[in-house]
């Protein structure tokens, strides 16, 4: 589940700016909720089309609204399906994934204030979480990503906004396994993690995947992408993962 509490720092406050948002790729849908400013993706042609890397092929998708969190959104999905003729196996994703923000990063000048903190889902089990924080100009606020698993044994939690508490342990089961991402932590007596600068991780089934070999191993144990619609690839060789490892 993807909820985004927008502060609409980019475009209207329309209904076509509202996240998460949504398309179809490979036959699977993927969302996207985006928090931060990406001076590079504010007008309506972004700065990264004319590079030469991932995000300079074909443009299929075309943004419904006027922010920079749709068109980021839109541009990776057009440069994952330039890339990729069949499903990719998630470290390849995962590798794929890293050189997009890393160009999407690059396309700024030093001066600029970019925040660029992003989920994006990709069908019902597999999310990616990317963090690059910071503080708008004049504002004390950091914008970053924490998260936490929770797993049995479940315990009480007290959100930090109300008093109010929650008994995890009355609506889970010994099998659950949760991961939380938020932009701040949401309860006191948990002990959330912040993402490092530049940190993508990816979450099965509440668990984070911080390396190409670590998402290799959710795909060799039949977790990776699936879809009636295209073939799937399968699992790269130990040498080309050693090698996106060496990249990451």
């Amino acid at each position: 589940m993807i909820a985004h509490i927008r502060y609409a720092t980019a475009g209207a406050r329309l209904l076509e700016n509202v996240h998460p948002f949504q398309r179809e790729l490979w036959g699977i849908q993927f969302a996207f909720a985006h928090n931060g400013d990406v001076p590079s993706y504010s007008k309506r042609t972004p700065r990264c089309n004319g590079s030469n890397g991932l995000l300079s092929g074909k443009a299929t998708y075309t943004p419904v609204g006027t922010t920079d969190s749709e068109r980021i959104f839109v541009a990776i999905l057009d440069a994952l399906r330039n890339k990729f003729t069949k499903l990719p196996a998630l470290p390849i994703l995962y590798d794929t994934l890293r050189k997009i923000n890393c160009e999407i990063i690059q396309s700024h000048q030093d001066d600029e204030c970019v925040i660029f903190n992003y989920l994006l889902s990709c069908g019902e089990n597999i999310l990616f979480a990317f963090s690059w924080p910071g503080s708008r100009p004049g504002s004390k606020v950091w914008n970053g990503l924490y998260y936490l698993v929770r797993s049995h044994p479940f315990k009480m939690a007290k959100l930090k906004d109300c008093d109010l508490c929650v008994d995890f342990a009355q609506v889970t089961t010994p099998d659950d396994r949760v991961a939380v991402i938020a932009t701040s932590p949401l309860t006191e007596d948990e002990l959330w993690t912040e993402f490092e600068v530049g940190q993508l991780i990816m979450f099965d089934r509440g668990v984070p995947h911080f390396s190409v070999l670590d998402c290799a191993q959710a795909e060799n144990e039949g977790r990776g992408l699936k879809s009636n619609a295209f073939e799937e690839s399968k699992c790269s060789s130990s040498s080309e993962l050693a090698n996106a490892a060496r990249a990451s």
